[in-house]
């Protein structure tokens, strides 16, 4: 009988990218199990064209009022008989997961009583890639190769693209404003090379007033699947944008990044990674001049490879 694995990642977005590494090594550790991941919606579709899953549940976040979903999801897992648990979301509603589980699962995270706990008190102030290498060595896991991304291709037929351009991300969460870098319409009319503006739906103001300042570019704001965004990432020449999950992805997909900092989170714990990662950070993040954005552009396309 196969061993059968649950991966809990739930969110956000920056942070399931930051799992593909431990993704892999999951995957890698236990290459004939059955490994299910237990995640949300918006993160399905990338999960299940990925290499490292068979199965993948959507249904890992049941609203406070919703008993129904929270009966159903703990039947779920009950009755699915896991013998390994990693939760890589760490958080007090996953360790709470671990009673519905069941107590013959091994668990690797913080939750009460776990077999393999992330003992370690200063977790929370490592980057979210070396805590996670962290919990899985604590659990076992010794190798770490490096993930193959190559599935991350993405779809960008039907989308018309110039043949060079930068992607900027002009967004972040609308509760946090002090992540939004507010100079991209003058970094854009500057970069001398068209731009195409990601986002969702509610950032299409942005992208309007970024093309205003930079005509001829392209606005995809709410009009890309994640898995499609990765597609567009892997032709961009670069790409620009703020502590948002976008650009994690963009970097993990291949493209330079340059990651733009406030003083609202710290690059130091969370900041993208991938082959060219430029970092800037200011508080307030405003003080971050365009030309300062537009160097560090320059320096990445200058590197080789």
């Amino acid at each position: 009988m196969r061993v059968r694995v649950l991966v809990i990642k739930l969110a956000a977005l920056g942070d399931f990218v930051q799992a593909f590494g431990p993704f892999a090594a999951i995957r890698a550790h236990h290459p004939d199990a059955e490994i299910t991941l237990l995640t949300t919606a918006p993160y399905g579709e990338l999960a299940r064209r990925s290499p490292w899953f068979d199965r993948v549940w959507e249904d890992g976040r049941p609203g406070s009022t919703d008993l129904r979903g929270l009966l159903g999801l703990g039947r779920r897992l009950r009755g699915a008989g896991f013998d390994r648990v990693y939760d890589l979301q760490t958080s007090g509603r996953s360790s709470r997961y671990r009673w519905l589980v069941g107590g013959r699962a091994e668990w690797s995270g913080i939750a009460r009583g776990a077999s393999h706990p992330h003992a370690n008190p200063g977790r929370d102030r490592m980057h979210t890639v070396e805590r996670q290498r962290e919990q899985l060595k604590m659990a076992g896991i010794s190798a770490f190769p490096a993930p193959d991304l190559s599935w991350l291709e993405g779809e960008s037929a039907g989308v018309a693209l110039p043949p060079r351009f930068a992607l900027l991300v002009p967004g972040a969460s609308p509760s946090r404003p002090g992540k939004r870098w507010p100079h991209f319409p003058a970094l854009a009319a500057g970069l001398g090379m068209p731009v195409v503006v990601a986002g969702g739906a509610d950032e299409a103001g942005l992208a309007a007033a970024i093309l205003a300042a930079a005509p001829g570019g392209v606005d995809l704001t709410g009009r890309t699947s994640l898995f499609a965004l990765a597609g567009v990432a892997r032709r961009a020449v670069v790409a620009v944008g703020n502590d948002t999950g976008p650009v994690h992805l963009a970097a993990a997909a291949g493209c330079p990044v340059v990651a733009i900092f406030g003083g609202e989170s710290d690059p130091a714990l969370c900041a993208p990674r991938g082959r060219a990662v430029a970092v800037l950070r200011r508080d307030p993040i405003g003080a971050i001049a365009p030309e300062e954005v537009a160097e560090s552009v320059g320096r990445l396309l200058r590197m080789p490879g």
